[in-house]
């Protein structure tokens, strides 16, 4: 068995025959079944969520300054920080991707009090 095995690895057995078919195939299905079991996390991401456009605006270093509208932007209403900066990440991910840190962020409001939009101050 010990042979058997260290033959797969060092893939001695000649073309055509019982066990290059095996490894053939056992390589093949890893290929073609392996992304509807695992997410590789190369799947494009939908931006259809955003009731408005979302504006990102560089802050003239590393940085980024990002306009959302507050609507699009799940956040509790008695939110901590460490709740608000998942939440306006989570928010960025689709035009941004998750590498993003969230610096600071400022809500805007109405005249009403409503929240009306967040902006934010991230960096990679």
């Amino acid at each position: 068995m010990n042979r058997i095995l260290k033959s797969y690895f060092y893939w001695t057995y000649p073309r055509g025959s019982f066990h290059y078919d095996v490894m053939v195939t056992l390589i093949l299905l890893f290929i073609f079944v392996t992304p509807w079991m695992w997410d590789y996390g190369d799947k494009p991401r939908s931006t259809a969520a955003y009731t408005q456009p979302v504006q990102v605006v560089g802050d003239g270093g590393r940085g980024l300054v990002v306009t959302m509208q507050a609507s699009d932007v799940n956040v509790p209403a008695a939110a901590s920080d460490t709740e608000i900066r998942k939440a306006l990440k989570k928010a960025m991910e689709p035009v941004l991707g998750d590498s993003m840190y969230v610096e600071r962020w400022q809500l805007s409001r109405d005249q009403e009090g409503n929240p009306q939009s967040w902006k934010v101050w991230a960096h990679r």
